[in-house]
């Protein structure tokens, strides 16, 4: 495709985008946008409950009131998803191919930098950043990024905008330079395996050969082992093979999690009736908010959010399937399969199946950080499902101006030229129009002439 032809098509998208709703379009790219909607919206409210009861013990322990985190998570939300509103509906996802991401992945890599340099830090890791009254995690940001590049720059090269040596430069500077620093400076090996997982799922979409897809995953399952079985405290994390060992050490969690589960049986013991709330379960608002859900709900409310997520995944790659090009599929199907993940890796530390990484739940964790960078990636999600329909009133057009013409003659024989007679002018183009299979545009000329 030509250079002219790329820039008319990203300026289309573009203005159709900003003149659409969110319920507006087609019905194959509405409905997997409004059950993506709904599943987000209904993981955000139940997290919003679930915080503030799970946190009310923990607030006046510290002599906060009762409901001082979900009050504070509120406003969070609140913001996040009025940023998500106007990601979606005020950038176009095309604009990502432009400077914009440029801007947006230098603050991106200045604040990591910032972070390893005089961040604060939490839990052994330094991974905060405290400006004041306000403190956050600037790798929660980060993960957009870093998808947002991959994309873009597999998609110049499936285009032939750059060489293969431009490709692999490009992708050492501007993915593996923040995810390194992630990895390297903050030691926070969790948001590293969700950045790669970003990445191989941009690969993926973006079709690159099996064997250079497989060896790369080869490649990072030996360095993720390596990287927990040669390092002291995350070899440490392995005690959810077996927490009873050190039931007062490294398994205490992992243990009242496991008391949780089993208090809360197929129903639960009710909403806001959690014992291990009451400062047993540490961490019980943010990394291990899953438990009090299957302590409080049961099984039945652990299988909903499990159930939601799954809607999630279903209804993104979707949009990533209905995009107009590879770079939008490339963006949905990187951001759906990084969130899903996440949360699925948090639900198999809770369930002991996993070592503790300390990720959040998306969407129902409190955490300022981790909800801003969930937003972040459903607006780029919807901007793309918006951005779907952006040829859809060109091709409704185009349908509408078809039409099905029906011959009850036949065809004119050859040799003969000129127009029809009045008379028989219908039925000499329906003959036409029968015998060569082709229908008629109307306020067109759809007559062929006859050798």
């Amino acid at each position: 495709m030509a250079r002219g032809s790329k820039q008319t098509t990203r300026t289309n998208i573009g203005r159709t985008q900003t003149k659409q709703s969110l319920f507006s379009g087609p019905a194959d790219i509405v409905q997997p946008r409004l059950i993506f909607i709904v599943a987000v919206a209904a993981l955000t409210v139940i997290g919003l409950v679930m915080v503030f009861s799970s946190s009310t013990i923990q607030a006046m322990a510290e002599g906060s009131s009762p409901t001082a985190y979900v009050t504070k998570q509120a406003a969070i939300t609140l913001g996040s998803a009025l940023m998500c509103l106007a990601i979606a509906g005020l950038v176009p996802y095309v604009r990502w191919l432009d400077r914009l991401l440029l801007a947006v992945w230098s603050v991106v890599v200045i604040l990591l930098l910032l972070t390893a340099l005089i961040g604060t830090v939490g839990l052994g890791a330094k991974r905060w950043i405290v400006l004041g009254p306000v403190n956050f995690q600037p790798s929660e940001f980060a993960k957009a990024a870093i998808v947002l590049v991959m994309a873009r720059l597999l998609s110049q090269y499936r285009s032939s905008d750059i060489s293969f040596e431009d490709l692999a430069l490009r992708c050492a500077v501007g993915v593996l330079l923040p995810v390194a620093i992630i990895f390297i400076f903050q030691s926070d090996l969790g948001t590293t395996i969700i950045c790669f997982v970003g990445i191989m799922a941009v690969l993926w979409i973006g079709e690159v050969p099996k064997t250079v897809f497989w060896g790369i995953i080869i490649l990072l399952v030996v360095l993720g082992m390596a990287a927990i079985l040669l390092t002291g405290y995350r070899g440490s994390r392995m005690s959810f093979l077996n927490p009873r060992a050190d039931p007062y050490g490294d398994g205490y969690q992992l243990i009242h999690s496991f008391y949780a589960f089993g208090e809360g049986g197929l129903f639960g013991v009710g909403l806001g009736n959690s014992r291990e709330k009451y400062l047993y379960l540490p961490e019980a608002e943010t990394d291990f908010i899953f438990a009090i859900i299957g302590e409080e709900m049961g099984l039945a409310g652990a299988l909903v959010i499990v159930g939601l997520f799954c809607a999630v995944l279903y209804s993104g790659l979707k949009i990533a399937r209905n995009a107009p090009d590879l770079f939008g599929g490339m963006i949905a199907g990187g951001c759906t399969l990084m969130l899903v993940f996440q949360a699925f890796l948090n639900i198999g530390c809770v369930l002991g199946m996993l070592p503790t990484t300390g990720k959040p739940l998306p969407f129902i964790s409190s955490g300022g950080s981790a909800m801003i960078g969930s937003y972040l990636l459903v607006g780029l999600i919807l901007s793309v499902s918006l951005g779907s329909g952006a040829d859809a009133p060109i091709f409704e057009r185009r349908r509408e101006d078809l039409r099905v013409v029906r011959s009850t003659s036949r065809p004119a024989r050859s040799g003969r030229s000129g127009p029809p007679s009045p008379s028989g002018a219908d039925a000499s183009s329906r003959g036409r129009g029968r015998g060569r299979g082709s229908g008629r545009r109307a306020g067109g000329t759809s007559s062929r002439r006859h050798r």
